[in-house]
């Protein structure tokens, strides 16, 4: 009988980001002339909850997409850069495209959700379709039917890992070829070391040679001030777990950057941070806050913590929590959310 895959078989997903973005400090770091340079805009696609961001911060060698099994975690188009040799990869993690509205009151976040995801797929040069190996399902074949035919899509059939046989994808891989012209095959597992620069080999050829859109040593194009109402969000949507429904957000109210004391170093600085979780309901807010307040208190701990990781300095963390109600269905709270 076959092992059955477990997590410890490969690296965990820190350990490889933290060797991706030690094998590639200082790519990029040397002048390529324009005339040799190539980029491109990718996008990735699929249906929610399939690995896309995990592939985005696989890919880029550092956390810029956040990740929970809470289906829909991803709301935004986020940017996430990788610069090698003479390439420049610009790759975008689009939420995944939502085919069931069965949620009430989240009509207006699900069009914006839609909207986002293919309004990315009008101006990219080449689409990822990340699909679980093996696996096609109707949500699959939906977000198929709006993958372009005027450019390049490549198949990347994620959690290889968990295929038991092999010899089974075959007859699977030919069924996909059937449905799709895809450009190339890309079987991989997102958290196992060597896979992703795999895909970006694959890649590359496919990008036009051009001038490289952003610096060398950019990984996203995304403010801190976005990322720490992300990692917010992500801790609270993985320290709630199913408890808390779909429709709750998070707001920054306050983004305030002291400057450290002259002539010591940067993490000496202070960061202010007030923000706000948006709930639906008045029980929502119970959830989130906890006995005694000791899950809010969790969710601003893990917060804060890998915010200072992140950019580098103290940060001091302020959150509470509102009750919006129909915030999800309304197109101008939408808006002033930050949702685009």
């Amino acid at each position: 009988m076959p092992k059955k895959p477990t997590e410890d078989l490969n690296p965990s997903l820190d350990q490889m980001l933290a060797q991706l973005s030690t094998a590639r400090s200082g790519e990029g770091a040397q002048a390529v002339p324009v005339s040799e340079q190539r980029c491109g805009l990718i996008a990735i696609v699929g249906r929610p909850n399939v690995g896309k961001s995990t592939l985005m911060n696989a890919l880029v060698g550092q956390k810029v997409s956040i990740t929970s099994r809470k289906a829909q975690t991803t709301r935004h188009r986020i940017t996430g850069i990788c610069t090698q040799g003479d390439t420049q990869y610009v790759f975008v993690d689009t939420p995944g495209f939502q085919t069931r509205h069965t949620v009430r009151g989240t009509a207006a976040l699900n069009r914006n959700l839609n909207k986002t995801v293919q309004a990315t797929l009008s101006d990219v040069a080449i689409v990822l379709f990340l699909v679980e190996a093996g696996r096609f399902g109707p949500d699959d074949a939906q977000v198929l039917a709006l993958l372009p035919k005027d450019r390049p899509v490549l198949l990347v059939a994620n959690k290889l890992d968990m295929v038991q046989r092999r010899e089974d994808l075959f007859p699977w891989l030919q069924a996909m070829q059937e449905r799709f012209p895809f450009a190339e095959y890309v079987p991989l597992t997102a958290k196992r070391e060597g896979d992703p620069a795999r895909l970006l080999d694959i890649v590359r050829p496919y990008l036009p040679q051009q001038a490289w859109w952003y610096d060398a040593d950019a990984l996203t194009d995304r403010t801190d001030r976005f990322l720490a109402s992300e990692i917010i969000r992500e801790k609270l949507f993985r320290l709630t777990g199913d408890e808390l429904p779909y429709t709750s957000t998070v707001v920054i109210d306050q983004y305030t950057e002291e400057p450290p004391t002259p002539g010591k170093p940067k993490a000496t600085g202070l960061v202010r941070i007030a923000a706000t979780i948006i709930v639906e309901r008045e029980q929502h807010k119970g959830m989130v806050i906890g006995d005694k307040g000791e899950r809010l208190k969790r969710i601003g701990t893990e917060a804060r913590t890998e915010l200072e990781k992140l950019i580098g300095q103290k940060v001091f963390l302020e959150i509470w929590v509102k009750v919006r109600s129909g915030w999800a269905d309304d197109d101008a709270r939408l808006r002033t959310y930050g949702y685009e």
